[in-house]
C-alpha cells in the first residue's frame, strides 16, 4: 500500500488505516520513518480537533473518567479519539497497554477510537510521537482527542504543549492543602477534576475540591484564562455525575480563547515547540549515525565514566572539537 494511499483510507474514517498509520509513525525504524513523513506531508492539515490533555496520580480513576466522559460525548455525537500513554518498564522496555480492558464499552463504541502506546524513554508523561498520533487522528476526522498521560506527579507538562485544554484528575483525600499551591503541574491546568465524588467519599471530595479551589485563587492570573478560571469541579466518573458541567466549562474555556485569538497563538506557539523538539533528536541521531562523531562520543563516554573528565566538558568537546584545544 503506498502513502498515497493509506492517507486516502484514513481520510475517509477508517479504522483500520487510523491504527495503522499511528503504528508507522511509532516505529523507530528507518524505513517506516521515511514512509511517516511521506504519509503526514500527504496528509497535510486536516480539522483543527479539540485535544485534551488528562493527567492525575495512579488510581485516581483516569480511564474510569476516560470512558464515561466519551461516552457523554459520543452520544452527543462527536467523534472521540483516547491516546493513552502506559509507562515502560526500565528493565524490559515492556508495557501492559490494557487501557482497552478497562474502557470495554467506549472501545466497543462505533463513534470511538481507544489507541494505548507505551512511553518507552520519554519522559514528561506522553509517548515521542503521540503529538503526530493526534495529527493523524484529526486527519481521520475526530472531534475531540483525549491524551490521557502516563500519571506519575508533578513532571506530567509536555502534555499541555500539544493540547488546547490541560484536565488534572485527583482524588480526594489526597493530602493536605498544600498540595494545591505547589508549582509545576497545578500552574499548568485549566480546568481540576476531583473524581470519586460518591459514596463514602463524597464529602471529603467537596471540601478537597474547595481546597484546590482556594489555592487556585492564590495563583497569579494568567493572561489565556477568562474569569473564574482556571477552577475546581467535583465530579464522579462512576456515577456520570459533574461530567456535563466540565464538559460545558470547557466549551466556555476554549469559546474565550478561541474569541481572543489565544487558542491560534498557543497552536503556533505550540508547533514552534515541537519543531525545535524534533530538530534537536534529529540532530543528535545524526551525531549517532556518523562513523567519525560516534567514534568520538564512545571516547568521551570512556572519559566520562572513567572520571577523567566531567560530563559537561566532555560533551562541549564533542560539539566543537576546538573547545578541547581551548582547555
Amino acid at each position: 500500500m503506498t502513502m498515497t494511499d493509506l492517507a486516502q483510507r484514513l481520510q475517509s474514517g477508517e479504522r483500520r488505516a487510523l491504527a495503522r498509520a499511528i503504528t508507522l509513525v511509532e516505529s523507530a525504524r528507518a524505513d517506516h520513518r521515511a514512509q511517516a513523513t511521506e504519509l503526514l506531508a500527504a496528509l497535510g492539515t486536516g480539522k483543527q480537533a479539540l485535544r485534551i490533555g488528562l493527567s492525575g496520580t495512579p488510581g485516581v480513576g483516569k480511564s474510569t473518567f476516560i470512558e464515561a466522559f466519551g461516552l457523554m460525548l459520543t452520544a452527543q455525537g462527536l467523534r472521540v479519539a483516547v491516546l493513552a500513554v502506559d509507562p515502560s518498564s526500565a528493565r524490559s522496555g515492556g508495557s501492559i497497554l490494557g487501557d482497552k480492558t478497562r474502557m470495554e464499552r467506549l472501545s466497543r463504541d462505533p463513534n470511538a477510537f481507544i489507541r494505548p502506546s507505551p512511553s518507552q524513554t520519554q519522559l514528561g508523561g506522553v509517548a515521542r510521537r503521540t503529538r503526530e498520533a493526534v495529527a493523524l487522528c484529526e486527519a481521520a476526522g475526530f472531534d475531540v482527542v483525549l491524551i490521557e498521560t502516563v500519571g506519575v506527579g508533578q513532571s506530567e507538562t509536555v502534555v499541555a504543549e500539544m493540547s488546547d485544554l490541560f484536565v488534572l484528575l485527583l482524588a480526594p483525600a489526597g493530602g493536605d492543602e498544600l498540595q494545591g499551591v505547589k508549582r509545576g503541574i497545578m500552574e499548568i491546568a485549566d480546568l481540576i477534576l476531583v473524581n470519586k465524588a460518591d459514596g463514602d467519599l463524597k464529602a471529603q471530595a467537596t471540601r478537597t475540591c474547595a481546597d484546590y479551589a482556594g489555592a487556585l485563587r492564590l495563583m497569579r492570573k494568567r493572561p489565556e484564562d477568562p474569569n473564574g478560571f482556571p477552577k475546581a469541579i467535583a465530579v464522579s466518573a462512576l456515577e456520570t455525575q459533574g461530567l456535563d458541567a466540565a464538559w460545558d466549562d470547557m466549551q466556555t474555556l476554549v469559546k474565550w480563547r478561541r474569541d481572543n485569538g489565544i487558542w491560534d497563538q498557543r497552536r503556533r506557539d505550540q508547533a514552534r515547540f515541537w519543531f525545535h523538539e524534533e530538530v534537536r533528536v534529529q540532530l543528535l541521531a545524526r551525531l549517532r549515525d556518523d562513523p567519525a562523531m560516534r567514534a568520538r562520543l564512545e571516547a568521551a563516554e570512556a572519559d566520562v565514566a572513567a572520571g577523567r573528565a566531567l560530563s559537561s566538558v566532555a560533551a562541549a568537546a564533542v560539539v566543537d572539537p576546538a573547545f578541547s584545544s581551548k582547555t
